[in-house]
């Protein structure tokens, strides 16, 4: 099969030959329709997380249809169309799975991190940590839904009831969360890169309440916040942004360094929290609402063979909503 592999010197991947996987007990083999990129592989990519498996084929909002089955897989039948997320094991046993805080879990093992993904024509994945995909949605529609709609989902739950709600960053998964939060009766207000006017009026078109420049003051105060740029200095910024008792929420697996400030801002009762990764509770509950908001995923879809340019392209920051690979 074609599959692009982690090359970590060059700080991209590259096309190699490969043999299909076998799926072992409980595993499914997937074969690949669709794959979304996400700023996460770019972190594996640059080096950012640490340690990922050597050569591992990066991806993990895989949209596939169940080829071969191992022993014991008998959740999904044969040509059934499944979603794979970033969490691909955990344990159910520890402290934290038992209280269904999976994502926590020491054990937990993760998709184009640990386990080769969705960059490649084929798949394998644990038939325990897949999704059954709504209908409504294209292969490469439901692919950003399963990271970018998911992380999103959660971080809106960690938001709280916030009706003034300001999103840091607006990419794949802002771009979800903003067509959630405002079904939901919130106003939203976006958050761009100085410059990118592309990104504002793209969230202006979407309906949010205003769109700016990440270095300008909340046009009013809000209730909460989320960042999805990977940006430590725009914690502060938020801080600043948020009313007392407000919560600011740090969305993304890794951030740059978070620089010092001044303990007044964080007084009254506000709240900064991150939220890692995601539960298997999150991805059901997030598939069934995807569709009754529903959400418009806007993805551009490209050869499996542009994953270096679309990477690069994500690196720069010059993508509104998502990007797809199609093998």
């Amino acid at each position: 099969m074609r599959a692009m592999a982690l090359d970590a010197a060059a700080r991209s991947v590259r096309l190699e030959s490969r043999a299909v996987p076998t799926p072992g007990p409980g595993q499914v083999l997937l074969r690949v329709a669709a794959c979304a990129i996400c700023r996460t592989d770019l972190h594996v990519v640059d080096g950012d997380l640490p340690d990922p498996k050597p050569g591992v084929i990066p991806g993990h909002e895989i949209v596939g249809r169940v080829v071969t089955r191992g022993e014991g897989a008998d959740r999904y039948a044969i040509g059934a169309r499944v979603g794979v997320p970033w969490l691909g094991f955990a344990c159910g046993e520890c402290r934290f799975c038992t209280r269904g805080q999976e994502n926590l879990c020491d054990a937990a093992r993760y998709t184009g991190y640990q386990i080769d993904g969705g960059y490649a024509e084929f798949a394998v994945a644990d038939e325990r940590f897949c999704f059954a995909l709504p209908d409504a949605y294209a292969d490469i529609e439901a692919a950003p839904l399963l990271c970018a709609g998911l992380i999103g989902h959660r971080a809106l739950r960690m938001a709280g009831e916030a009706r003034r709600l300001g999103l840091y960053g607006f990419g794949a998964a802002a771009h979800i969360v903003a067509q959630v939060a405002l079904w939901e009766g919130r106003e939203v207000f976006a958050f761009t890169s100085p410059g990118d006017t592309a990104a504002q009026d793209f969230a202006r078109a979407l309906g949010c309440a205003w769109a700016g420049p990440s270095d300008a003051p909340a046009p009013v105060p809000l209730d909460a916040a989320i960042l999805f740029a990977p940006v430590g200095a725009l914690v502060p910024a938020a801080l600043r942004a948020v009313e007392r008792g407000g919560t600011v929420v740090c969305a993304g697996i890794h951030m740059s360094d978070i620089p010092a400030f001044p303990y007044a801002i964080l007084w009254q009762e506000r709240v900064l929290r991150s939220v890692a990764n995601l539960t298997r509770r999150d991805g059901e509950e997030f598939l069934a609402l995807a569709p009754r908001v529903p959400v418009r995923v806007s993805a551009e879809a490209l050869p499996l063979t542009e994953a270096p340019a679309a990477l690069a392209r994500l690196r720069a920051g010059q993508v509104a909503g998502a990007l797809v690979l199609v093998p």
